[in-house]
């Protein structure tokens, strides 16, 4: 029997994702561990591997198709001694049986056997607060031509509208709200302009980031701590430990030696290691620190885990090798989703001091400036320093401004004095 290959679920919270990629074409014979597509997810575009062996019978989703949902069957594997061809005729005969839900409706190359066009069947109507039966890229088309759906009939299985069923149809009225991606904001209108311009489609990185940011800011009601710190010792101290360092090429940047402070800050003040969650406030034992790291397609967020009890040139270890793999699209789900608190560095830009926006439901992030020789005063006298502004958003639902102030102050101690950093 041909074996249906199903949208994996790539993180716990996945339930759509785009096919960015096939790897594979029909007629192709793979083994379990081969790679077969790219997926991109809200956060990483990932390799999806083959389980089972046989012959790629049928490609049923195409690359580039947005908003495919989590178990919907996108391939079909011809198993050992069945050919490809009987596979696809299986997938063909079944498209509109219950029993399997393998549904032949877009194939990404011409099929085996042409297939058979069945009788036109009414368009089910999208209930109060229901969807249009549609596939996804009969909905993507819709929405680049202004298509309603909603007086589409349907031809393909159960009166599902398919791509032939939208192509060459004209806009009009906007399709109806019910069948829009609610994972970003909905366009109201084409845009126009006569500048000279690029239109590019937003991925679903870019999309989760929209969403997020702007439920942030709308939902958490910020506060902003800012304090100045003297990172003379801690600069001093870095360079007296990479040379300790450097046989084991390794090498602290000053992020490396923030996040350990960040992360025995949290443990010093735990009424600041805590998340809101409606009528209830979570209180956590360690310090996971989410690091911004910026990627090409957005922003992402590996977790040092239990900084607060990591060694510097552990945290170094780690944060080199998660930030590389972050660049390259292939952290785990478990590597950047979590952490107690996060830690924004745009020091490198030259940016002196900047607010930024909580990571839910964390309930704080730090923003880190550049360090800069500004004059200070030292021993009661005006002398020259390396400042560096630090500024922490506190989710104030959960965290008292006098608390967000003890954690502030307990980071400037810990930076300022940095043996207890190594201590």
């Amino acid at each position: 029997m041909p074996i249906s290959l199903k949208m994996p679920a790539l993180s716990p919270t996945m339930e759509e994702g785009t096919l960015a990629k096939w790897l594979v074409k029909e007629g192709d014979e793979v083994s379990s561990g081969d790679l077969l597509a790219e997926i991109e997810t809200d956060k990483a575009t990932m390799e999806f591997e083959a389980v089972d062996e046989g012959t790629i019978a049928k490609i049923l989703i195409a690359e580039g198709t947005d908003n495919v949902k989590v178990g919907e069957v996108i391939a079909v594997i011809a198993e050992e001694g069945e050919s490809a061809e009987d596979a696809a005729n299986v997938v063909d005969s079944d498209a509109g049986a219950a029993s399997e839900p393998v549904t032949a409706e877009e194939p990404a190359a011409p099929a085996a056997a042409p297939e058979p066009t069945p009788a036109p069947t009414p368009a089910q109507p999208a209930a109060s607060g229901g969807r249009v039966k549609a596939s996804p890229l009969a909905r993507r088309i819709a929405g680049q031509n202004g298509v309603d759906l909603s007086g589409i009939t349907g031809t393909g299985p159960g009166g599902r509208i398919i791509k032939a069923d939208v192509e060459g149809k004209s806009a009009s009225t906007p399709a109806p709200s019910a069948a829009a991606d609610t994972s970003a904001p909905a366009a109201t209108s084409a845009f126009e302009t006569t500048i000279p311009h690029e239109i590019e489609k937003l991925s679903n990185m870019r999309k989760t980031i929209a969403r997020r940011l702007t439920e942030a800011k709308q939902t958490i009601p910020h506060i902003y701590l800012t304090v100045d710190i003297q990172l003379d010792a801690l600069l001093k101290l870095r360079s007296e430990l990479n040379a300790a360092l450097a046989p084991r090429e390794i090498k602290l940047s000053v992020n490396d030696m923030l996040i350990k402070a960040l992360a025995m800050a949290l443990t010093q003040t735990p009424k600041c290691n805590v998340s809101f969650a409606g009528d209830q406030l979570i209180s956590y034992q360690r310090a996971d620190i989410s690091v911004a790291v910026s990627i090409p397609n957005g922003l992402i967020t590996p977790i040092i885990e239990g900084a607060d009890s990591k060694s510097l040139s552990a945290i170094a270890v780690e944060m080199k090798e998660l930030a590389g793999r972050a660049k390259e699209g292939k952290l785990q789900p478990h590597e950047y989703q979590g952490g107690t608190a996060s830690i924004s560095n745009m020091g490198m830009f030259g940016i002196k001091q900047f607010d930024a926006v909580i990571n839910p439901p964390q309930g704080m992030i730090l923003a880190v400036g550049a360090g800069e020789k500004r004059p200070h005063v030292i021993d009661d006298s005006l002398q020259i320093a390396t400042i560096m502004s630090a500024t922490g958003s506190f989710d104030h639902r959960a965290i008292d401004g006098a608390d967000g102030a003890q954690l502030m102050k307990t980071l400037k101690e810990l930076v300022e004095n940095p043996l207890g950093l190594v201590a």
